[in-house]
């Protein structure tokens, strides 16, 4: 058996491609041993003579990436290879009084062991993921094996720190894509995926934390973007390794690639992520148009990631805003309600990045066509929507948008009207969310556009009251906070039309309040009469 315990079809008498034999690592990791303890200052440690080392990983990186070696003779390369990195000294991996490993050939060992626990290639790009359980099986396993050996290399890294002479070495011989190759396989299996089982989701964590201590940085966000906007990160590294994988055409054959993107991109804030923006918008925007409803989530994050932490001048310039602007918009014509979501948040930000872009004197005011647009086209899609999730979602968000139009919502009262009318009428119960966001879309729009409300009164005075009388005489189905938070809602409103009307209110409910025998809405009609 060689080093990796492969087949006699690939050794002859004992030895690999390589020319190392198992008795011979054997001997290696003894004498890496006793040399260790000989240069700690053991006396009794005999004097010996190991290979260089980039002869042996050389040797050992042949035998691995040679053609026809089975995975049991891979993974015993493995194992083999986290026990020689563990009994190597320092000086032995390091140094440069002899051929030591270079920064090329720990490189191309890292890359090598990186492929061989990396997630099977899809054969399609536009299939979903594999419905066969078993399509991961061996993913776990060999992911936790080679994390167990980076981590025994970067502990070597590590351990190098007391000399300063060494330290330096050793962070030499360690180049950017290496740790950002590290970096990539411990990203792609910390979290809890189809990929992953406790035991990788720990190495990967742990590979994590040390490597971000071996380099010498206080966070991973300052691994990723560098200590100061002067200094250069790995980021850049990352992103260079990631994008063969990032093109329009292969994104979808490792399924790992884009949850690699999006978690590596959101610990790169401002400034630094305006540096990379040539790289990080082209990959967002196609996430957020794929099919996939989770696929578009994720990118319309990575999106508003991006417009949150990179300048509006940036976004500006070469109409990358309208880019980003019109992928956004076609997500308004969607009924998930989890995606709506998203969108309109990042809409929400999106819009004040337009209204900073440079304007001709013969334009319209600056943002008000997008942002009436996305007004226009939620409020008409409110009214005929039925699902109470969406309806929950466009409620919620609306007070946003007209507290961003201000007194322009005046355009939009009148189909305003009919989705307030209209929501207010439906419980959504135990939350009443859609309930409270249009009780709040009101409130903003009675404080912007309150010299319309006079006309308008009539209407919505009687929709209020009705909510007031529908809740109060539900029969307890609506949870106590969700009624208190209505009660109060509708109060308020009706205390901000009073002071529209000039009293109005007040005298209109003078003869209900002495008619109706309902304590909840005499403490509501109560509380209006009292204002000042």
């Amino acid at each position: 058996m060689c080093v990796g315990g492969c087949a006699q079809g690939h050794c002859r008498k004992g030895r690999g491609v390589s020319g190392v034999s198992t008795m011979e690592l054997a001997g290696l990791l003894k004498s890496l041993q006793l040399e260790s303890q000989r240069e700690r200052g053991d006396p009794k440690s005999p004097p010996v003579s190991a290979p260089p080392a980039e002869q042996v990983l050389s040797q050992i990186l042949s035998l691995f990436s040679a053609p026809g070696v089975s995975s049991n003779a891979k993974a015993g390369m493995v194992r083999d290879l986290r026990v020689l990195f563990e009994a190597a000294d320092c000086q032995w991996l390091f140094g440069d009084s002899r051929p030591s490993a270079t920064p090329k050939l720990l490189e191309d060992l890292v890359t090598a062991l990186s492929h061989y626990a990396g997630l099977p290639k899809q054969e399609s790009d536009t299939r979903g993921p594999p419905s066969d359980e078993g399509f991961y099986a061996t993913v776990p396993d060999r992911t936790a094996e080679v994390g167990l050996v980076f981590l025994s290399l970067l502990a070597k890294v590590e351990a190098t720190k007391g000399s300063k002479t060494l330290g330096a070495l050793a962070m030499r011989q360690i180049p950017p894509r290496c740790l950002g190759r590290i970096y990539i396989f411990a990203a792609a299996h910390h979290s809890e995926k189809p990929w992953t089982n406790p035991k990788s989701q720990a190495v990967a964590k742990e590979l994590l934390t040390l490597l971000v201590q071996a380099a010498g940085c206080g966070s991973l966000s300052e691994f990723l973007r560098g200590e100061s906007e002067d200094e250069e990160g790995k980021f850049a590294a990352v992103m260079g390794l990631l994008k063969p994988e990032l093109t329009k055409e292969t994104w979808k054959r490792n399924p790992a690639t884009k949850h690699v993107f999006s978690w590596t991109l959101r610990q790169v804030t401002r400034p630094w992520l305006s540096h990379h923006l040539e790289t990080v918008l082209p990959p967002s925007l196609f996430l957020s148009d794929d099919y996939q409803e989770e696929n578009k989530i994720l990118g319309v994050c990575c999106l508003h990631h991006i417009i949150l932490n990179v300048p509006a001048a940036d976004l500006n310039q070469f109409n990358r805003s309208q880019v980003v602007y019109h992928a956004l918009y076609q997500h308004l014509y969607a009924r998930e309600a989890q995606l709506m979501q998203v969108v309109l948040l990042c809409l929400l930000d999106l819009l004040l990045v337009l209204e900073r872009a440079p304007q001709g004197l013969s334009q319209k005011p600056k943002a008000a066509a997008p942002c009436h647009d996305v007004l226009q086209l939620v409020l008409t899609h409110m009214e005929a929507e039925h699902r109470l999730p969406l309806r929950r979602v466009y409620a919620r968000n609306l007070p946003a948008f007209v507290e961003r139009l201000g007194i322009l919502v005046t355009k939009h009262l009148k189909r305003l009207e009919r989705v307030i009318m209209g929501y207010l009428e439906v419980c959504d119960s135990p939350e009443e969310a859609a309930r409270l966001g249009i009780l709040e879309t009101l409130k903003c729009t009675i404080q912007h556009a309150w010299p319309r409300m006079a006309c308008r009164l009539a209407v919505l005075l009687k929709a209020l009251l009705r909510l007031i009388w529908d809740v109060a005489t539900d029969g307890g189905l609506t949870p106590e906070p969700a009624r208190t938070a209505l009660f109060q809602g509708a109060t308020e409103c009706l205390i901000l039309l009073d002071r529209c009307s000039q009293g109005q209110v007040k005298i209109l409910l003078e003869g209900i309040g002495k008619s109706c025998d309902d304590s909840s809405l005499q403490a509501c009609i109560r509380q209006v009469q009292e204002n000042t």
